[in-house]
């Protein structure tokens, strides 16, 4: 069992799944940072300073005793507060737009370059071609 995980391991195909999820896990960090820390301020900056991280409808009643900012999304969220979180939302929908935008334009770069690479025969396939029609022409 243990000799057929270990051939299990061994293939190519887990090997690059797991390097796919590990670059996947820090491009969606970079595609997080991206959101966060440019675009949206941005946007908001446009639209007259909005911040659409802390845009939020209370659904229920505040704890007794809560001394944080009513105001917070945070602080509320941390304490327990029923949330509509609309503005968060929109901010990941807008990650997930910028991220799966990205993707795309790395899939459609990738099998440009694949089929580039598929149109122009390698050398040794034009190698064996030659030994082929020299083989034939010797034999007609």
């Amino acid at each position: 069992m243990f000799s057929d995980f270990r051939a299990f391991l061994a293939k190519g195909n887990v090997l690059s799944l797991a390097v796919a999820v590990i670059i996947g896990a820090a491009f969606g960090s970079i595609v997080t940072s991206l959101t966060d820390d440019i675009i949206m301020p941005v946007v908001g900056r446009i639209l007259g300073g909005l911040d659409f991280s802390g845009y939020f409808l209370m659904l229920g009643s505040v704890p007794e005793g809560y001394r944080g900012s009513l105001a917070s999304y945070a602080e509320l969220k941390a304490a327990g507060v029923p949330l509509l979180g609309y503005g968060r939302f929109l901010t990941v929908s807008v990650n997930f737009l910028i991220l799966a935008f990205l993707i795309f334009l790395m899939v459609r770069a990738a099998g440009r370059i694949i089929r580039e690479a598929a149109a122009e025969p390698s050398d040794e396939v034009l190698l064996l071609r030659e030994i082929r029609d020299a083989l034939r022409s010797r034999a007609g």
